[in-house]
């Protein structure tokens, strides 16, 4: 494979297969012949000026040049300043979007008032049940002579016991791991009064922060103020009350602690 004067790779090895130059017109002089040796003697005159072809660059020996077959005597007419083109007309910047006005105020909805609570029952730590042993009550129930009187004995000691009523409920008896009983006043002692029940009663608050008891049904009943209440009722409470359960347990309601 033949490379051309411009280098290019052809397959012909007359003429570029790509550029269609004489591949062979490189081996030429450029006076277009092997120079002639010089008689002895005699000096040679140096060459004229050679014009070269303007496309391949081989000297030119006729009108056509014998590589590129370019016609020299249209050389001035084919060698012409390019035209420069024009400049790119300048890039025109969008427009400003027009001003928007500011969205109006829009009003804020104001929120409803809270719905106000319901009042919650007043604290009931304000009372408190006064534990004791009531001498004068045991000797009311033995003296009824139940069943189980002459098993029972008054205690030779039995400390007084304050409890604080807070909360809604507050359940009086004797605690039991078995049923799940653990009464906030819890008389299980010592002493123990065998006549209380595990739940025997309970202090219920109302909204004005008052108490009222109720008999959840116990066996041996309550006495307020020495009267017997009736079992699911509740029975209102006043500061000085007194409660009276099982064989010798007095409870005593007073305001503040």
């Amino acid at each position: 494979m033949a490379t051309c004067p411009s280098g290019h790779e052809s397959a012909s090895d007359d003429f570029c297969d790509v550029c269609g130059i004489r591949i062979d017109a490189a081996a030429f002089s450029e006076t277009g012949a092997e120079p002639a040796a010089a008689s002895p003697g005699h000096e040679v005159p140096p060459a004229a000026p050679v014009e070269v072809c303007p496309r391949c660059g081989i000297s030119r020996t006729g009108q056509f040049c014998e590589a590129c077959g370019h016609d020299f005597t249209a050389a001035t007419a084919e060698v012409r300043p390019q035209p420069t083109p024009p400049p790119a007309p300048a890039a025109t910047p969008p427009p400003a979007p027009a001003a928007t006005p500011p969205p109006a105020p829009v009003a804020t909805p104001q929120p409803a008032p809270a719905a106000t609570p319901p009042p919650a029952p007043a604290t009931a730590a304000a009372w408190t049940a006064v534990v004791t042993a009531d001498r004068a009550y045991y000797d009311r129930v033995r003296a009824a002579e139940g069943p189980d009187n002459a098993m029972i004995s008054f205690p030779a000691y039995c400390p007084e016991r304050r409890f604080l009523l807070s909360g809604t409920e507050v359940q009086v008896g004797r605690r039991s791991v078995s049923r799940g009983i653990d009464p906030e006043i819890d008389l299980t002692g010592p002493p123990t009064d065998p006549g209380v029940s595990r739940l025997h009663a309970v202090f219920v608050a109302a909204q004005d922060g008052t108490w009222s008891i109720v008999d959840p049904g116990s066996a041996n009943g309550i006495l307020v103020n020495g009267t017997e209440i009736p079992p699911g009722e509740a029975v209102p409470l006043r500061d000085g009350d007194r409660i009276h359960l099982g064989a010798w347990t007095a409870l005593t309601l007073t305001r503040g602690t």
